[in-house]
């Protein structure tokens, strides 16, 4: 993860809302959420970031209980993925998984040419519904973006130096209030205390 900038909240509110207004009009409009999870992060971390992330670290995102938008089969359990794992589901699932859950596949499928836009991730998972049983929340995990990153794997558009942009809320300050180091990486892991920084790859960006 390459630390790009430190930004305070009402600026990365307004980033979401104006890419992902909660009152537009189509059927698979669930901008809501991702509206009220970033509002929940601020209460409980605050200290945003905005930083580029590789494949690696994409895939190691932690996703939280999903049931496919209403369909009738669940994609990720209460238990959470990362989104590689996610990703091997669908592939394993086949073609099967849109018939049975087609606002989800519609979201999985815009992504296959749209262009890339940030996504919305805290250190560590807030405490929300959706989040309660993860058995990996202390690295990096989604707040918006589950479709976006899934996809980018499943289309293969995560190739060797493409980096994803995203804001990142709880990012670590050192002694003094300092901000971390601008390259550090965070992984998922089961339970556990908070994960520390390491090293990082390239800073291409999507």
């Amino acid at each position: 993860m390459r630390i790009l900038d430190r930004l305070d909240f009402d600026s990365v509110l307004r980033l979401y809302r104006r890419d992902h207004p909660v009152d537009r009009e189509h059927e698979d409009n669930s901008n809501s959420d991702g509206d009220a999870h970033l509002l929940t992060a601020e209460g409980m971390f605050g200290s945003w970031g905005r930083v580029l992330l590789d494949r690696t670290e994409v895939l190691d995102t932690v996703l939280p209980w999903h049931l496919g938008e209403g369909g009738e089969l669940e994609l990720v359990p209460t238990a959470g993925m990362t989104v590689g794992e996610a990703a091997a589901r669908l592939r394993r699932i086949g073609a099967g998984y849109a018939r049975l859950n087609p606002s989800c596949g519609r979201k999985l499928s815009r992504q296959a040419e749209a262009p890339f836009s940030p996504v919305f991730l805290s250190i560590p998972a807030i405490d929300s519904t959706d989040y309660q049983g993860l058995r990996q929340p202390d690295g990096l995990t989604h707040l918006d973006g589950l479709h976006r990153m899934i996809a980018w794997e499943l289309y293969g558009r995560l190739g060797p130096g493409v980096q994803v942009e995203a804001y990142v809320a709880g990012l670590p300050v050192v002694a003094g209030g300092a901000p971390a180091p601008s390259t550090v990486r965070y992984r998922a892991r089961a339970g556990g205390g908070r994960p520390g920084p390491g090293t990082a790859g390239r800073a291409a960006r999507a």
